[in-house]
């Protein structure tokens, strides 16, 4: 019985248009031309530097003008003006804020965080990695994205403070032994050796010839897993 009076209390127009009249449509396309042109303006205030990719500080910002630009364009009690000392705020805080990073390093890296090295010499960078929320595969991921099929081919890899990933490669003939990072390289690990070759610690990446033993620990993390490394070169 309950289902029963729901159901019979459902209307289209409610579904619709929610708790306004159908008059209130023309209202709303001029609400969102008005915004549109706001927002434009903000954007054109901001620079190129507010619409690039963002890093955490842009992102609150672009975030906050988001919000004060959809209310006023869908809800009838929420007016134009009000937005636009929003919009006016949040853009001279932008402003300010971007003044002070222009003059204060240690304040720059205070709100937009700093680039963090990953991957040098062909090796993780452990104690910088834990650091960072960025999972493996997310990471291989993004190194496979750049052309990179394996660690010894990479001479540093770095995560920039917008959240993007620069990497710098060895020139073909100097590239060297290093961990897989194709999918399902990782799959096969060794924790004992008994083949003769070139082999790369699954944790950090740290690559030598081995040959057979009951056991090897790496130099560089004290880690026992091994995987078959390679020595391809990376296709651009």
């Amino acid at each position: 019985m309950k289902f029963l009076q729901v159901s019979s209390g459902f209307t289209w127009k409610e579904l619709l248009l929610g708790g306004e009249n159908w008059s209130f449509l023309p209202e709303t396309a001029l609400r969102t031309l008005i915004m549109f042109v706001i927002i434009l303006v903000g954007l054109r205030i901001l620079g190129k530097r507010g619409v690039k990719q963002l890093s955490v500080f842009e992102l609150v910002v672009i975030i906050g003008l988001g919000s004060a630009a959809g209310d006023p364009m869908f809800y009838k009690d929420v007016g134009i003006l009000p937005a636009l000392v929003v919009f006016t705020l949040v853009i001279s805080v932008y402003m300010m804020i971007t003044w002070f990073i222009g003059k204060n390093k240690n304040f720059e890296q205070l709100v937009e965080g700093k680039p963090v090295c990953l991957i040098q010499d062909g090796m993780f960078a452990i104690d910088n990695f834990k650091k960072e929320p960025l999972g493996e595969d997310e990471f291989f991921s993004e190194l496979r994205m750049k052309g990179v099929s394996q660690l010894g081919q990479v001479e540093l890899a770095i995560v920039e403070s917008c959240g993007g990933i620069s990497v710098f490669y060895y020139a073909d003939d100097e590239v060297k032994y290093g961990l897989p990072v194709l999918p399902g390289s990782l799959e096969k690990q060794h924790k004992i050796i008994t083949e003769t070759g070139y082999y790369s610690c699954a944790f950090c990446g740290y690559t030598k010839h081995m040959m057979p033993s009951q056991e090897a620990i790496c130099a560089s993390c004290k880690k026992t897993s091994w995987v078959r490394s390679s020595n391809q070169q990376r296709i651009s």
